[in-house]
């Protein structure tokens, strides 16, 4: 397969038809990105890659981390995890409380801010110094040290977070929340602005697609078990309100994030990784769907 031509063939399509969508302007950060970039990274399990457009300019993963950080918290804490949060896609937004009072507190999956929030609480009580430890544990993961919380974008998102500190202390208030929601959503605000170019996407994402992945250590992140369970909450709950769409018109596992990256993997073959900041109605880059179902069909290589 010649990936680097049907990259290329595949972008050059899309970047001459109408960018649609809109930025995340309800982050203030966010709404000052160009929203005409357009990158795209691809990264095999035997370490073939190639890059197009704006793959090197780095932006805010924002959900994307939710992954990292579940894998963290599942290494750690292993199936206990399942206690506090479900697998379940929610059906209502990312950010609906509607859920959680039938839920008794208990969010419907780890992608979901409420969710992320429980696993970021658990980070908390875990880690002697969560910001900085769960930084390394990134920078491990990608064998990159150049990456970086973005402090405009986390106080950016602070500012305006409302819902996501209301979600917070209501999960509190059911006992789901163990330490002060100020300490979580300031780990939580601090993850979600992370920065990193496609290509330290891909790469981060590695341990999901080959099975002989290790760290920069030598170490293996997750066991097989735990790594394909991962891939299934991707599959169905990493997209919002559109996962279901994206497992039919792209047929990978995935996670997107509202400064317009996707990450998308398939298990034993490669991970790639594509950055356009206008995102359509339910929230994903307009672009980035529009190229990874066109890469799977091209390509005819999705888990399906």
């Amino acid at each position: 397969m010649n990936y680097k031509a049907v990259l290329k063939n595949i972008y050059q399509t899309i970047i001459a038809e109408e960018n649609e969508g809109k930025v995340a302007t309800y982050i203030p950060e966010l709404a000052k990105v160009n929203s005409e970039n357009f990158g795209v990274h691809f990264l095999s399990v035997d370490t073939e890659e190639h890059g197009i457009g704006d793959w090197q300019k780095k932006f805010s993963i924002q959900s994307i981390s939710k992954v990292i950080s579940l894998s963290l918290a599942y290494k750690i804490f292993g199936d206990t995890i399942w206690e506090r949060v479900g697998v379940e896609p929610s059906g209502t937004a990312f950010n609906s409380l509607v859920q959680l009072e039938s839920d008794h507190g208990i969010p419907r999956n780890p992608f979901i801010n409420a969710g992320a929030m429980v696993i970021c609480d658990m980070l908390v009580t875990h880690l002697k110094n969560p910001k900085a430890d769960f930084l390394a544990y990134v920078k491990e993961i990608c064998n990159c040290d150049q990456i970086q919380y973005s402090e405009t974008v986390a106080r950016s998102e602070a500012s305006i977070g409302y819902r996501n500190k209301a979600l917070c202390n209501y999960i509190k208030s059911f006992g789901n929340i163990k330490n002060d929601p100020k300490d979580v959503l300031d780990f939580y605000f601090n993850m979600c602005s992370i920065e990193m170019n496609c290509k330290e996407l891909s790469k981060t994402f590695m341990f999901l697609a080959n099975s002989n992945f290790k760290t920069s250590k030598g170490e293996k992140l997750l066991n097989t078990s735990k790594t394909k369970r991962v891939n299934a909450i991707m599959q169905t709950c990493g997209f919002y309100d559109e996962s279901g769409e994206f497992s039919f018109k792209v047929g990978l596992p995935g996670k997107s994030g509202v400064g317009g990256g996707i990450v998308a993997v398939h298990p034993d073959r490669y991970c790639i990784t594509v950055w356009s900041p206008k995102l359509n109605e339910k929230g994903n880059s307009y672009r980035g769907m529009k190229f990874l179902e066109a890469f799977t069909t091209v390509t005819e290589l999705s888990i399906f």
